[in-house]
């Protein structure tokens, strides 16, 4: 229970436990004492954080006020009590006196940051990516430090194994693009058109971009996956302790399988789109395969397969540098497993793209 007396210099005492149980009361007491000088604690037999916020904030409010109210008969314990809230509430305060954050410009800083943390990354990439060259350049001059059944191993995982899914994707683009075409040409009577329409979007563009979409989702997201959980495991700090280069164990084997494997898989792509298209464009069009076969032959040429299989070699280098070097990045935790793995898809998919329509308007502006 508390209570107060009044004595000639204004002194109120509280009495009995100041705690969150009996806070009206000890609220209305101090409320009551507006002209309090002194504070007396000496009565207490119980204080908690609630209360020493009560005593805090009827400092706060004198002070405020220009008045000056002291505290007397306090134990160690609730001196350190209320300074302890006394200074909590001070930062509180600070918290609140800060200038007003406009969500224009949290949103143009966030903008900031991620465009910050974007070229970094894009710069940690090339760095990577001069690292796995010189590392390639030794190679070549001492080809026997070239681990060989990690690379067969890497072309089989990251190539061969994804010509289903690739020959697949191709076929049903080569369908989706004779279907379309076939319904905007047969409006002006040029039906026959569709085999160049199919020939030469999916030899030059589609056939090796998408492949390498399919391969940058598949691939990039395994050499982050099993390179970041070597990295977590310590395995790779346990490499350089032995001597050995995880650039030329690790990195190397599964970017020269890209390089090898990549434009194959463009090929069986271009391939597959074109059988998609013959086929549909036999059933929608009536053009059977021999004449598809006499159009194509007449109207395509190999250029175009070549123009677009060019592309391969630096797509496959983007898609494995970006992937390894994700892998590298990550930290002991698997959270940041996961985030690189998803930014390492994200990355490379992006890149694929630019470099693809850099492509485009080199060769436009040569005319090939």
């Amino acid at each position: 229970m508390a209570e107060t007396r009044a004595s000639a210099s204004v002194t109120t005492a509280l009495t009995g436990p100041v705690t969150l149980a009996n806070l009206p009361q000890n609220r209305a007491i101090l409320e009551g004492s507006a002209r309090t000088e002194v504070i007396d604690l000496s009565g207490i037999t119980a204080l908690d954080t609630a209360g020493a916020w009560l005593i805090a904030s009827f400092l706060a409010g004198n002070k405020a006020q220009g008045r000056s109210v002291t505290i007397t008969g306090a134990n160690a314990a609730q001196t350190q009590l209320l300074e302890t809230v006394t200074e909590a509430m001070s930062l509180a305060r600070k918290e609140k006196k800060r200038a007003v954050h406009h969500r224009a410009g949290d949103t143009l800083s966030q903008v900031g940051e991620g465009v910050t943390g974007f070229a970094l990354g894009i710069a940690g990439s090339l760095g990577f990516l001069g690292l796995v060259m010189a590392r390639l350049g030794r190679t070549v001059v001492q080809p026997w430090r070239l681990r060989l059944t990690a690379l067969v191993h890497h072309m089989q995982h990251a190539g061969l194994n994804a010509v289903p899914i690739v020959a697949l994707m191709g076929f049903l683009i080569g369908i989706v693009l004779a279907f379309q075409g076939a319904s905007q040409l047969r409006q002006f009577g040029a039906e026959v058109f569709v085999v160049d329409l199919i020939a030469i979007s999916i030899l030059r563009e589609l056939g090796i971009l998408l492949t390498a979409i399919i391969v940058a989702g598949r691939s990039a997201s395994a050499f982050t996956a099993a390179i970041g959980s070597m990295k977590m495991r310590e395995e790779i700090d346990a490499m350089r302790v032995l001597g050995l280069d995880p650039i030329e164990l690790l990195v190397l084997p599964r970017v020269l399988s890209l390089v090898i494997l990549l434009p194959v898989l463009g090929f069986v792509a271009s391939m597959a789109g074109l059988v998609g298209g013959g086929l549909m464009a036999w059933v929608e069009l009536g053009i059977s395969p021999g004449m598809f076969r006499t159009q194509l032959l007449s109207n395509t040429d190999v250029s175009h397969l070549l123009v677009g299989l060019s592309k391969a070699p630096f797509f496959a280098l983007i898609i494995g540098v970006v992937g390894c070097h994700q892998g590298m990045q990550v930290k002991g935790n698997t959270e940041s497993l996961g985030s690189r793995t998803s930014r390492s898809v994200v990355v490379a998919i992006f890149l694929v793209i630019v470099v693809d329509a850099l492509f485009s308007i080199f060769f436009a502006l040569w005319g090939v």
